[in-house]
């Protein structure tokens, strides 16, 4: 044991006044109703040694309440009263850790006044107990057994015999624990200390020494182990062996995973993992102390090379139970009351919480969270280790078994049940029970295929229950069992994270400068590093790349090049360097294929050479300097020990002095190193803090001092670390999201994934739940009416009911609060889209008409997402915290959202994501119906507002189209419901050409998506007729998003678009229109037109898929493909009228066809002349599919669908030779017109050439009926 560890007797017994049921412990939740044995007393330290040590202070509350977390409590012989052992760990501010480890017995009690006092007590608890159950049929039972029927009289004389205390005819005992205090987990050596310890009081025969010299032993003369060997020590009647991995092994780690596996069993283990690894709420629960110590200690030990950095208190007091209120990641366990359901407890906030109920084999999971990598290859490779140790991988169901006998079992039989976690001697039973299990035949058929035979499973549990397996041979296998599962999972992550140092930045000059500008800094370049990783992986490592262990472990990579590195990174990096030695450059770390962990032999082997062979062999225990007749003391009882030999260690021990000075040494460094994180206490302070957002300052909730005073103070850094949260969330979804515009200005990445997008929602999702869970009244939660019991309960979508409640009940009595915009908006033709008003409650009513989500998180989240959509999410929180009084009758005073400036500061934060489009709500909710609302706004001046013939339109966005709707007649404004199409991209829109005045000149079309608001306009400019302009009956408009600005804007809107702005105006460049206009584009710019829209289709391919936007507009908008090669083909046109006829360019390509169809083609080699022939006959062909079409295009679409199909199937560059060749280009063409300059088609030939590469994929309504 290192010299280091302080042992505490702690004999925790009740003052002789401690008796009155006034002095019971209030705190810990402990009630009156309970018969006196069965309440809990307060407790206190009664002595420990040595009194302090300077750098590891003594921290007495502490100490107290884990020791006994529950309080004092009473026994009578007719109870069970067999020892027990847990651990506990203190975690302090700066992340240091202290481990106890504590055995509690009982005392028989020696004072007659208490014994006195405990049967007052028993007699007023049973008059109280006989007058209620007479007064009504509900008494308490002390949650003995359900079994009991409540209000029976037979019951009643039943509780009393079990629950009762004689002082004649009983005798009274009193718990009492003994602890020893350590910095390291050396778990199993503390237990058989403690447990030898406690047989030598309580055995016949004293023990050879006294306890002093025992104790004075481990203290003072029991050396630390030194890395890589093991070390032998005695306790009071055997040899102690303790053992330290070297420094190329994974770190100490003393708990039992197979304790962990058998609790939880593998699936849910590793879903809880992986929560943990995302830094969501973990709350483990169970009866038995030592079993939230077991499955917290081993999870967190699973995570290497990571290390949990928030709220980490595996066993929460009662007294701390406020705690669950942290609105910050947290790793907590909570004792469940012996018979009560997870049903009751009531939690502050569930929306992010993993529930785990150890007793019960149960795990709740958190909604919409990703699965780790590979989880099916990982679990069967788990799997594997676990069947050769015997350990069914579902856990061994006594763990389920025992928690539904918990339920009728009286107190006596539910202790000797719950020995302390530990499988029963009938492990094995439940093994052949298990093996009918069609998981087992499953997983015996895996083991059959890898290799690992049956046998292994059964042999080593029926030597158990010969007793053969020595208890050495248990604990070796527990090691090596330990060893080779840490193993597997440090392995994943060395494949996962093989090559994250290229991904790290290091921009700082010296540690000085990088602490100063830390927060500013992007010290991992995420986009890149995701970009590089296997499609499958994205979704988990994009949530965990931005957690705080992640950050941590980065940040500790980069402060390497200028202190010593950290213990876990330098073993990880050790780790990865082999990898590649073994892989040269590895080309399978990048890929999905799943690599098993080759180094689990060998593992094993080190720490079983280690245990067989003892390295080092400690002082023995020896007589003290005592006086004469010290150290005796009674059978069965405790002594108080003599401090005076205990308060010191040797003076003249020279292997002790050198000892000390390398532990000082040690002590130092690790001193120098918490500092030199922030180089002074005040530097650390100022940069640290800000620097890792939340970080450190909520890691760890004080557990002594629990004045009101503290508890303020700590919420309050609730609010302070909130707040910050919030500003450095905002400013990274603002920064990600603009991209370019941002890095231009100096801000780190330059794109952002429409996953990384979501990751960073989802993360905004969970920070307003956590702060609309702080300071909750828990009391509110539920809701009677509603019902809400379900899982997924969400404070902030409660908040939004309540409110919605109220808000109705006075839109009844008066007229509706919520501010409308302006009617409609004008535009100068008078025809109008209505404005959509603005109401946090009808966006309430959209989610809540969304069968697809079930749960209340689910509504909360896509209500976020809707008005993050809509640029009103500030807006409307700003509108429901308006409502004081709600919000006073929800939350407790010191809740973040009563805070008026911080939460003035929060809607601020969000107030600047408005400054950029999200689609958050339209991308994920795919398959929902939306109402939309379409406007036809034709040009009036020129034409009759409303045609005589039949209209019709057809909208289409990314997600697919409404297909052809008929315009009600007389009528430019319609509303539709359809599945949600997406971001719009096209409308056709088009006649049936009867009637008198069929002939109609449309403005645009504007489209407005009712749920999220967006508007889209459609530009036309064009006439819809025949005998008028190019003749076109239909036409194919390219959308744009109208940017939502302010109302007065709105109206400017949707005025006729200046003449460049439209998409389409491009199109009219037939000649009419361009006369008496000085808009021609010179030959440069024409050229210039052309590189810009191959160049921008192709960067559209070189974004990740997810990120591409619209291929419509790239090809048909306004500096679109087929835009830029009509200025092409309208350079050097011939003259504008032909008879008073317009001519278009569609002409030219008409006559290029007949032509091409009738003459024969000269070439210079036949392998030309064949290419030429085939690019003849498609070009032919292609024009005359498009001709016969069943569609009413015009001379201009049907150039448009000509481009476009070129463009698909990669023909463009053959075409454009053929026309510039042909006969008709003479006679149609200037001299100078580009088609008839050599150079410049070689040019265009080249630039088209560079989209051969692309699978370019057509939206349907550009190419419909078409078939070629």
């Amino acid at each position: 044991m290192p010299s280091s560890s302080a042992v505490l007797y702690k004999w925790l017994q009740a003052d002789l006044h401690g008796k009155s049921s006034d002095t019971a412990d209030k705190t810990s939740g402990e009630n009156f109703d309970q018969s006196p044995l069965r309440r809990t007393f307060k407790s206190k330290v009664l002595a420990h040694y040595p009194q302090n040590i300077e750098w590891n202070p003594f921290d007495q509350d502490a100490v107290n309440m884990l020791c006994m977390p529950k309080g004092l409590s009473f026994r009578t012989q007719a109870d069970n009263r067999d020892p027990q052992l847990h651990s506990f760990i203190i975690t302090r501010e700066d992340g240091s850790r202290t481990y106890g480890f504590v055995l509690t017995f009982y005392e028989e009690v020696t004072s007659k006044q208490i014994c006195t006092a405990m049967q007052t007590l028993y007699q007023m608890h049973n008059a109280e107990q006989y007058s209620s159950v007479c007064a009504s049929s509900s008494c308490s039972m002390d949650s003995l057994a359900s079994s009991i029927d409540e209000g029976d009289a037979t019951s009643l004389a039943k509780l009393q015999r079990y629950n009762s205390y004689d002082i004649s005819r009983d005798t009274l005992y009193v718990s009492k624990c003994i602890c020893l205090i350590t910095p390291l987990p050396f778990m199993q050596a503390c237990k058989k200390f403690l447990i030898q310890l406690y047989k030598a009081v309580t055995s016949q025969q004293p023990p050879p020494l006294p306890l002093e010299s025992y104790i004075h032993n481990i203290l003072y003369e029991v050396p630390l182990p030194p890395p890589g060997r093991s070390l032998k020590f005695y306790g009071v009647y055997e040899p102690i062996i303790c053992q330290r991995p070297g420094p190329n092994e994974l770190p100490l780690s003393d708990y039992p995973l197979r304790e962990v596996f058998e609790l939880l069993g593998l699936e849910n283990l590793v879903q809880v993992f992986t929560c943990v690894l995302l830094e969501m709420q973990i709350l483990l629960y169970s009866q038995d102390y030592q079993r939230l110590m077991t499955v917290a200690e081993g999870i967190t030990t699973l995570l290497f090379p990571f290390q949990w950095q928030h709220v980490y208190v595996p066993i929460l007091p009662a007294s701390l139970l406020h705690f669950l209120d942290a609105p910050v990641p947290y790793l907590m366990g909570l004792q469940s009351k012996e018979g009560t359901d997870r049903s009751k407890l009531e939690l502050p906030q569930e929306a992010n919480l993993c529930f785990v109920d150890i007793d019960n084999h149960f795990i709740e999971l958190p909604e919409e969270f990703p699965q780790f990598p590979n989880k099916l290859e990982f679990i069967q490779e788990i799997s594997e280790v676990l069947l050769q140790f015997g350990i069914p991988p579902e856990g061994n169901l006594h763990c389920s078994d025992s928690a539904t006998k918990l339920k009728n079992l009286v107190l006596s039989d539910l202790v000797n049940d719950k020995k302390n976690g530990n499988i029963p001697s009938n492990a094995l039973n439940m093994y052949e029970l298990l093996k009918g299990n069609e998981t087992i035949a499953r997983l015996q058929a895996l083991a059959k295929r890898t290799g690992v035979t049956m046998e292994k499973i059964t042999t080593p549990l029926t030597e158990k229950k010969d007793g053969k397996l020595s208890c050495e041979e248990l604990e070796l296998r527990d090691y090596k069992l330990n060893v080779q599962l840490r193993e597997v999972f440090a392995n994943r992550f060395t494949q996962m994270f093989a090559d994250y140092e290229a991904f790290v930045i290091q921009a700082a000059p010296d540690m000085e400068s990088w602490l100063t500008n830390r927060e500013q800094m992007q010290n991992f370049d995420k986009a890149s590093f995701l970009s590089d990783q296997p499609e499958p992986y994205l979704p988990f490592l994009s949530h965990f790349i931005e957690t705080q262990m992640f950050a941590t472990f980065i940040d500790n990579k980069i402060i390497s090049q200028w202190e010593e590195k950290d213990p876990f990174l330098r073993v990880f990096d050790s780790r990865i360097e082999k990898i590649k030695l073994y892989n040269v450059r590895a080309p399978a770390l990048r890929t999905s294929n799943y690599q098993k962990c080759s180094t689990l032999k060998e593992a094993a082997q080190s720490i079983e050479q280690r245990l067989m062979k003892i390295d080092h062999t400690a002082i023995h225990p020896h007589l003290l300097d005592m006086k004469i007749g010290q150290g005796k003391y009674e059978q069965g009882f405790f002594p108080k020990l003599q401090s005076d030999v205990l308060a010191t260690g040797p003076t003249n021990n020279n292997r002790w002095a050198s000892r000390s000075t390398t532990t000082q040494r040690r002590k130092d460094r690790l001193r120098q190193h918490s500092e030199h994180i922030g180089l002074d206490n005040d530097l650390r302070e100022k940069y640290m803090q800000e620097a890792r957002s939340l970080g450190k300052n909520l890691r760890q909730p004080k557990l002594s001092d629990l004045s009101p005073a503290v508890i303020a103070q700590t919420n309050w850094k609730f609010v302070e670390g909130l707040l910050k949260e919030c500003r450095m969330k905002t400013k990274r979804m603002l920064v990600e999201k603009m991209g370019h515009e941002a890095v231009e200005l100096g801000h780190g990445e330059a794109n952002i994934t429409g996953l990384e997008e979501n990751t960073l929602i989802a993360s905004l999702c969970d920070l307003l739940e956590r702060i609309w869970s702080h300071g909750l009244q828990v009391k509110q939660k539920e809701n009677p009416e509603r019902g809400q019991r379900n899982k997924g309960k969400s404070a902030l979508w409660s908040h939004l009911l309540q409110y919605q409640e109220r808000e109705e009940k006075q839109e009844h009595s008066a007229e509706s609060p919520v501010a409308v915009g302006t009617e409609r908006r004008k535009s100068d033709t008078g025809i109008t889209l209505p404005t959509l008003r603005v109401s946090l409650i009808q966006d309430m009513r959209h989610v809540q008409n969304m069968s697809e989500i079930k749960t209340d998180v689910g509504r909360a989240r896509a209500w976020i997402r809707l008005s993050l959509e809509k640029k009103l999410l500030s807006q409307h929180l700003k509108q429901l915290l308006s409502n004081q009084a709600l919000a006073k009758k929800l939350y407790k005073r010191y809740a973040f959202l009563r805070c008026e400036e911080e939460r003035e500061q929060f809607l601020y934060h969000l107030l600047s994501l408005n400054a950029v489009d999200y689609f958050c709500f339209t991308s994920v909710f795919t398959t929902i119906m939306i109402p939309y609302r379409s406007v036809i706004i034709p040009i009036k001046k020129l034409s009759n507002a409303i045609t005589t013939s039949n209209p019709w339109i057809c909208v289409s966005g990314e997600l697919g189209d409404t297909g052809v709707m008929q315009i009600p007649k007389n009528h430019l404004e319609m509303t539709f419901e359809c599945q949600n199409l997406g971001k719009l991209t096209t409308v056709q829109i088009g006649h049936d050409n009867s009637g008198l005045l069929a002939k109609w000149l449309v403005d645009c079309v504007m489209v407005r998506n009712e749920i999220t608001g967006h508007t889209y306009k459609f530009p036309c400019g064009r006439w819809l007729g025949k005998g008028v302009d190019d003749g076109s009956l239909e036409r194919i408009l390219i959308g744009e998003l109208v940017s939502s600005t302010s109302d007065e804007e709105l109206g400017k809107q949707c005025r006729t678009p200046p003449q460049q702005k439209s998409p389409t105006v491009a199109r009219r460049l037939s000649i009419t229109s361009l006369t008496g206009r000085n808009t021609k584009p010179n030959a440069g710019q024409i050229q210039e037109g052309i590189g810009e829209a191959v160049n921008n289709i192709v960067k559209h391919f070189h974004k990740p898929e997810k990120e591409r936007g619209s291929l419509t507009i790239l090809l048909c908008g306004e500096n679109g493909l087929v835009a830029a090669l009509e200025q092409v083909f309208h350079h050097g046109f011939k003259s504008a009228r032909i008879f008073h006829k317009n001519v278009f360019i569609w002409d030219f390509i008409e006559k290029a066809v007949a032509y091409l169809e009738t003459s024969d083609q000269i070439g210079d080699n036949e392998e030309a002349l064949l290419l030429q022939r085939s690019s003849c006959k498609t070009f032919c062909h292609y024009v005359n599919a498009i001709n016969t079409a069943p569609r009413n295009i015009g001379k201009d679409g049907k150039f448009q669908i000509l481009v476009c199909l070129g463009t698909r199937d990669h023909l463009l560059s053959q075409w454009i030779p053929l026309l510039a060749e042909c006969p008709p280009i003479t006679r149609m063409y200037e001299e100078n017109a580009l088609l008839r300059d050599r150079m410049t088609v070689n040019s265009l030939i080249r630039v088209l050439q560079t989209l051969q590469d692309f699978n370019i994929i057509l939206e349907g309504s550009l190419i419909k009926g078409v078939d070629v």
